[in-house]
């Protein structure tokens, strides 16, 4: 086990954001395989036979340890970063940087061409390894993107209404089967690895990220910050193919099918424009349903500058779960 130096006085610093090249980095580790390759089975199927087509991005992600370069994965400067925002940034890369840590990954191996081109001229490397990167994300994130938003969103919600309701611990409380936090240090249960970590006066953004799976992925020693990676609750439906689960019939039975299709949308947080544009309704039939959810307390408010935000309350999470 790990043991993150993390105190009470560190929660000040807490963020969260939702990071695309987190996801591509760590949808190329889901391309490996682990425990949860039986959940993405059909997207891998898909995706796998597809990486000839990106040689320098599988040099690079696939390589024989296991290793992805950190300047590929910088803490988001913003809560919700696009992918072209986090590849300029990474095209900022100082090119010494780009070509130590991308060499780093092929240790005691003998280099394809396309990591021998890192060596020899980053920048064209560089250019190359964007650009596939680009075409990458077209093809393997951006069909389950919507998905993968909506339940980073949600956990992010979730979190902060569990700590405006029980404390700011509830932050970082039950992350996921692999952490823990006794009050001054993040407890990473890696079974094969010991020691103990510092945030050297850097502040901890956490990423939800749907392709983590079941594991979590920490970047202790990035110089531009420190970041954890870890599944939001529910990421197993991300690879579902949208069937009813057995509780959606219940619930339009007790709310009405409309009404029941409305709460089940707000597990991450929309407006009314939002609720209206996904469902098809009327922007009058949208608001109708949101204000008897929020009457009803299966759903409560939030402002984010001038948009009203609904999102489902536990009791509506209870009621959904079925």
């Amino acid at each position: 086990m790990i043991e993150w130096e993390f105190s009470t006085a560190d929660l000040a610093g807490l963020r969260f954001a939702h990071s695309p090249m987190a996801e591509v980095v760590a949808s190329t580790f889901a391309l490996r395989g682990g425990p949860s390759a039986w959940l993405q089975a059909p997207w891998r199927s898909r995706v796998a036979p597809l990486l000839p087509n990106w040689p320098t991005l599988q040099a690079v992600l696939l390589g024989p340890r296991g290793y992805a370069p950190d300047f590929l994965t910088p803490p988001p400067r913003a809560g919700r970063p696009t992918l072209a925002e986090e590849l300029a940034e990474v095209a900022a890369t100082p090119l010494d940087q780009v070509a130590e840590q991308t060499i780093a990954g092929w240790a005691g191996y003998d280099t394809p061409p396309e990591i021998d081109r890192f060596a020899r001229d980053p920048r064209a490397a560089l250019a190359v390894l964007l650009a596939e990167i680009r075409a990458y994300s077209a093809v393997a994130i951006e069909p389950l993107w919507q998905r993968l938003r909506a339940a980073a969103e949600a956990e992010i919600a979730t979190r902060a209404r569990a700590a405006a309701e029980h404390g700011a611990r509830m932050l970082v409380d039950e992350l996921h089967p692999k952490l823990g936090w006794n009050g001054s240090a993040l407890l990473l249960r890696y079974p094969d690895k010991q020691g103990r970590w510092s945030l050297d006066g850097h502040e901890l953004t956490l990423l939800p990220t749907g392709f983590a799976g079941t594991e979590v992925y920490a970047m202790p020693d990035s110089p531009s910050g420190r970041t954890l990676w870890y599944a939001p609750r529910g990421y197993g439906n991300l690879w579902t193919s949208g069937k009813q689960s057995s509780a959606e019939p219940r619930l339009s039975a007790l709310l009405g099918p409309t009404r029941a299709a409305v709460l089940t949308l707000l597990a991450a947080p929309h407006s009314t424009g939002d609720v209206a544009a996904r469902l098809g309704l009327a922007a009058g039939t949208a608001s109708h349903h949101l204000t008897t959810l929020r009457d009803a307390g299966l759903a409560t408010t939030q402002r984010t500058g001038r948009r009203l935000l609904y999102q489902r309350t536990r009791l509506g999470d209870d009621l959904t779960a079925g």
